[in-house]
C-alpha cells in the first residue's frame, strides 16, 4: 500500500527507483466516489511496472474540470484511499487542470489512461515516449463511472425515474 507525497517529496525516490531498474508507471484522475472501475483500473495499471505513481486532481483542479458540485470527495480523503489500495505505490495531489508538469517531472517508464482517451490525446505522451518511455490506454469496465453513481443516488433519492 502506497504513501501519499508532495511532488518535490517524490522526485528523489523517481530518482533512486530509477536507478534500481524498477519500471515507473503513472496514471492520473479525479478518483471521486472509488468504485469497482477505478479498482480494477489501477490493478491492470500496476501490471506495467514495478511501482505505481498516481496523480491526484486537487479540489480546485478537480472543480475546475468536472464544475459545480464536485469534488463530492476532498482531496484529502481521495488521496488517502487511493494509496491505500494494494496496487498503488505512491499518490500526489496536483493542481494543474492537466498532469503534465508531474509528468514531466517524473519522466515515468509507462504512462497508463482508460481508453476513454485515445492514445493520441493522453496528456504527456510526447514526453514521456520523447525518453523512451510507453503511452498507453486500459478498456474501462462497463458501467461503472462516478457519474452512473451520482445519477443513482439522484434518482433513488428524488423518487423520479
Amino acid at each position: 500500500m502506497g504513501r501519499f507525497l508532495s511532488l518535490e517529496t517524490l522526485l528523489p525516490i523517481r530518482n533512486t527507483l530509477r536507478h534500481e531498474g524498477k519500471r515507473v508507471v503513472f496514471t492520473n484522475g479525479c478518483f471521486d466516489l472509488l468504485h469497482r472501475g477505478h479498482v480494477e483500473f489501477l490493478n491492470r495499471a500496476k501490471e506495467f511496472g514495478d511501482v505505481l505513481v498516481v496523480g491526484l486532481n486537487s479540489n480546485e483542479s478537480m472543480r475546475r474540470i468536472k464544475g459545480k458540485g464536485r469534488p463530492i470527495v476532498p482531496e484529502e480523503d481521495r488521496a488517502f484511499v487511493i494509496s491505500n489500495l494494494v496496487a498503488v505505490d505512491y499518490v500526489s495531489i496536483f493542481e494543474e487542470d492537466n498532469p503534465l508538469k508531474i509528468i514531466t517531472a517524473l519522466l515515468p517508464d509507462v504512462l497508463v489512461k482508460g481508453a476513454d482517451w485515445g492514445v493520441g490525446e493522453i496528456v504527456g505522451k510526447e514526453v514521456v515516449e520523447a525518453a523512451g518511455g510507453l503511452v498507453t490506454n486500459i478498456p474501462l469496465v462497463p458501467n461503472r463511472s462516478t457519474s452512473d453513481i451520482v445519477k443513482k443516488i439522484v434518482k433513488d433519492f428524488s423518487g423520479s425515474e
